[in-house]
Order: C-alpha cells, then sequence, then structure tokens
C-alpha cells in the first residue's frame, strides 16, 4: 500500500493525529510542501528553528541537523516518517524538547560508543510513547500497577469517562496500521481536571503537549528506562474489536503481571 492512506488511519488510535490527516490526500502520501503547509509557527526545533520537512539527504547527524537547522528528513512514501512529522504538528513543543536534550546528549557524550541511559529513555518515547490523560488518580495507579483487566473490564465505564490516550510515538502507528496482540506503548501519565477531557481535541492536545514537554525538561525524566509505565494498547477499550469480551484481558502474554523489582 506504498501509494494509498488505508482506512485503518480512521481507528482510535489515530485520534491525535486525525486532524492533520484529514487535512492531507486521502488517496495518497503527501508532498513535503502539503506536509510544510500544515506547520504553525510554533512548530520549531530544541533550538528555535522553524522545523521544515525535507527529502533526506546525505548530512549531519539527523537530530543536530533538526536542532540547527529545523530540517526533519522525511523520506517521501514511507509510513515511519509521515507519522513522525504528523507528531511533529500535534506534540510541537514534546518534539522539541526531545530533540534538544538528544543533542545536549549528543554533545555531552561525544566520543563514546554507548547512547547513554537519557537518550535512551528519550528515543523510547519518541518512537514508542502514548500520553495519558486520568481525571481519576484511582485508574492512575491501576495502570502503574499493571492491573489491566481490572481497569479496563471491570472499570471499562470510568476509564472511558476519565481517561483519554493519544498515542505520541511514530512506530507505535505504523505498527498500528496491521495492529497485532503485544504492541506495548511507554506511558506518560499526566493527573488532569475532569473538564479538560471534554475540551476541544485541539485545546486538550495542546495542554497535553505543554505537560509533556514540561516533563521531559526536567533532568530527572531521564534517570531510567523503566520511568515510563508499559502499556499494552489493544488493551484500551474501543481500540481492538475484541476486548469488548471479558475473556480477551485473560491472555498473559498480552496482559503481563508486574514483575518484582
Amino acid at each position: 500500500m506504498a501509494a494509498r492512506l488505508t482506512p485503518a488511519l480512521d481507528a482510535p488510535i489515530f485520534t491525535a493525529i486525525k486532524p492533520l490527516l484529514g487535512r492531507l490526500p486521502r488517496d495518497r502520501f503527501p508532498r513535503h510542501d502539503e506536509l510544510n503547509a500544515l506547520r504553525t509557527s510554533s512548530v520549531v526545533s530544541g533550538g528555535g528553528a522553524p522545523i521544515r520537512f525535507v527529502p533526506p539527504t546525505a548530512s549531519a547527524q539527523y537530530e543536530v541537523r533538526v536542532l540547527e537547522t529545523g530540517e526533519v528528513q522525511t523520506r517521501p512514501d514511507n509510513w515511519h516518517d509521515l507519522f513522525n512529522a504528523l507528531v511533529w504538528l500535534a506534540f510541537p513543543r514534546t518534539k522539541a524538547v526531545l530533540n534538544r536534550h538528544h543533542c545536549e546528549e549528543i554533545r555531552a557524550r561525544r566520543g563514546e560508543r554507548l547512547r547513554g541511559t537519557a537518550r535512551d529513555v528519550l528515543t523510547l518515547f519518541d518512537e514508542g510513547g502514548i500520553v495519558v490523560a486520568a481525571a481519576d488518580p484511582g485508574l492512575a495507579a491501576l495502570l502503574r500497577e499493571f492491573r489491566w483487566k481490572e481497569l479496563f473490564w471491570w472499570r471499562r465505564v470510568e476509564v472511558l469517562r476519565s481517561m483519554r490516550f493519544y498515542v505520541f510515538g511514530h512506530a507505535i502507528y505504523e505498527k498500528a496500521l496491521e495492529p497485532h496482540k503485544g504492541v506495548t506503548a511507554k506511558a506518560l501519565i499526566l493527573d488532569v481536571a475532569p473538564g479538560l477531557l471534554d475540551a476541544p481535541i485541539e485545546r486538550l492536545l495542546s495542554e497535553l503537549d505543554a505537560r509533556a514537554a514540561g516533563y521531559f525538561s526536567a533532568t530527572q525524566a531521564l534517570a531510567s528506562t523503566r520511568s515510563l509505565s508499559p502499556l499494552p494498547i489493544l488493551g484500551i477499550p474501543g481500540w481492538e474489536p475484541a476486548n469488548a469480551s471479558e475473556e480477551y484481558y485473560d491472555d498473559p502474554s498480552q496482559f503481563r503481571p508486574r514483575r518484582s523489582p
């Protein structure tokens, strides 16, 4: 399906980028100029350069080029890169913070062979993150404690009322085109006021973007790859038709218990 956008993009997994997808051609991949037409003045790199989506070329290190020039190398007809571009547009402040941290780590660790924990955390969220807005602290606690069936089945109505889930990682979006059992994201759980969950999607995403950027601006956010909670995304109510059955949550290969420290 190299040249045609798929109907799977209407699935709930794509909610965060759906307003952007609605402004792009439905029968083919967008050109760079069409992606660039969706930018606003708030979409800047970690160094403050206006973001531009450009064809890939042999040049400086990817993150450094983004920081210094704002140029995000985006391969044509490529899902992974298209989703990365759309996340830049949907969560610009968070992407800018990740970009800045990447470059700070690259400069600080120049000459070292290992990337270091901080860059591992950044990459995990950039590729596989999900932002969870929780208006009920009790539900957020169940997620952190891996109590999947209690959260997604026994308290399903409360989850639908008091939680929202927005994919950030572009690799998760790519997997969602053909979702398979066991796809797990790294969740950044943000406590929010109940009224925010009913706000227009643009306002809600802007608030969550600001909160996520603030979280990753703090050094302690990069201290461990275990600071973000794993979340089997096909367990989220409505994200997989099969999870309308209680038995769906009895599969330990997908809904694993929390390991002992």
